[in-house]
């Protein structure tokens, strides 16, 4: 299998990826089923990108029945070093207005019943998870996105519900009372999961409204989300293409994420469990995997 090390996942509005070159579609199957759809890999600023629309081509998958295990898994099946996560996003601050880009710096998490952990069945694993975004790589988005000319934020809280209705008024103003900055349905569990890959991963967050704590705007729609994310798609390709070009001779802290976050010893693992996860444990248990 051919292998990548840049991968890119795309949200709402953003299902493929503009010159992308020697393109081929990779069809594959994980320990957790299937990803949302096939993987494009194709060339772009001279090197190989992975390309996940995260909900489908056509858009068909709810926010919480993401195959996040499954998405994950298979971009470390490819090789995925670095992910890069673009996400629809409403505002819950003045400054971040509809247009702009942010780039989270923390993550709150919203969401009820979905699976956060590729650990269990007889193997512990407990990661760090103080800082949920790749600092090296946030950085980097960040650079990129400012030189395409947009607005972009570096830094805030990004609360994930669990959709897919969007926010009571009760609920946005709340969460602006809490210190959140922007609300959005998908980087948990996809920031969690990516940890526990090794995967650097962070996300390009596009503010499409003010959800509906800001009484002076109309209430967030889905042709209010849908018509400034097609504004900010071209913005999001050329920031990626700048970002490939930037992530040259990089390093993150995070690709070393498990080194210490395995509690159970490899003889007390289950040896179907241990199977399943080869792929992360390897690194560490060598052959008593």
């Amino acid at each position: 299998m051919e292998q990548v090390e840049i991968g890119v996942i795309g949200g709402s509005g953003l299902y493929a990826m503009e010159g992308l070159t020697d393109v081929t579609e990779v069809d594959l199957d994980t320990p957790f089923g299937k990803p949302s759809d096939k993987i494009v890999v194709g060339t772009l600023e001279g090197k190989r990108v992975a390309f996940l629309p995260r909900h489908g081509r056509g858009h068909r998958i709810l926010p919480g029945e993401l195959p996040s295990q499954a998405n994950i898994y298979a971009m470390k099946q490819l090789g995925v070093k670095w992910l890069i996560a673009v996400s629809a996003c409403g505002s819950l601050r003045e400054d971040y207005r509809p247009g702009d880009i942010v780039i989270p710096s923390s993550l709150f998490d919203r969401t009820r019943g979905r699976p956060l952990t590729f650990f269990g069945n007889g193997l512990v694993a407990h990661i760090s998870f103080a800082e949920p975004f790749c600092p090296v790589l946030s950085e980097v988005l960040y650079e990129a996105v400012k030189q395409t000319g947009a607005t972009v934020h570096r830094g805030g809280n990004f609360i994930v519900i669990e959709g897919p209705r969007f926010s009571t008024k009760a609920e946005s103003h709340v969460f602006r009372q809490w210190g959140m900055d922007i609300i959005g349905m998908t980087a948990i569990p996809e920031a969690q999961l990516a940890r526990e890959a090794e995967i650097a991963y962070a996300v390009m967050a596009h503010v499409t409204d003010y959800d509906v704590w800001h009484e002076s705007e109309e209430p967030v729609t889905v042709e209010m989300v849908i018509k400034t994310l097609q504004k900010n798609v071209t913005v999001a390709q050329e920031g990626i293409r700048h970002a490939v070009r930037m992530l040259e001779g990089r390093e993150s802290p995070t690709w070393n994420a498990l080194k210490d976050a395995l509690m159970t010893p490899p003889e007390l693992v289950p040896v179907e469990t241990r199977r399943k996860l080869a792929l992360l444990l390897k690194k560490y248990w060598g052959d008593k995997v």
